[in-house]
């Protein structure tokens, strides 16, 4: 599935589509170039989840947690070794929606043999405000 947003407003779509997808929870695995909106998206859906918390970025604290719905997390600066290396994997059983920036195929392929609940969310710049979501099972 893909949708086109031009607004932040529209995001809701996007969020309504993860949410149909994974009615129980998952992990919501963001792709993108940087500054695509993968925050952006997180932000956006704390909000459809009727989270009131800030949500930031986790680039330099690995995972943030909203409630007990919503857990944020960034490997970018630390790779994907060091998010194992800390148990995180055990993590992403715990109910609730698991957002995790910049995780790539090996990630994935883990999360599908401990038969964990994944979709990939491929974020586009159509333009400077526009994001072209595309939304694939793992």
């Amino acid at each position: 599935m893909s949708v086109l947003t031009c607004s932040l407003d529209e995001l809701q779509s996007v969020c309504k589509a993860i949410v149909e997808a994974l009615p129980d929870g998952g992990v919501v695995i963001l792709q993108g170039t940087l500054a695509s909106g993968k925050t952006t998206l997180t932000q956006a859906f704390a909000k459809y989840l009727e989270l009131d918390e800030a949500v930031t970025s986790p680039t330099f604290s690995l995972q943030q947690r909203y409630g007990d719905k919503l857990y944020h997390y960034d490997i970018y600066n630390q790779g994907l070794d060091h998010f194992l290396s800390l148990g995180m994997l055990e993590e992403l059983e715990h109910e609730g929606y698991h957002l995790i920036e910049w995780g790539d195929e090996t990630l994935t392929k883990l999360l599908q043999s401990a038969q964990i609940a994944t979709l990939t969310v491929k974020i586009d710049k159509a333009d400077e405000n526009s994001r072209i979501y595309r939304i694939e099972n793992a």
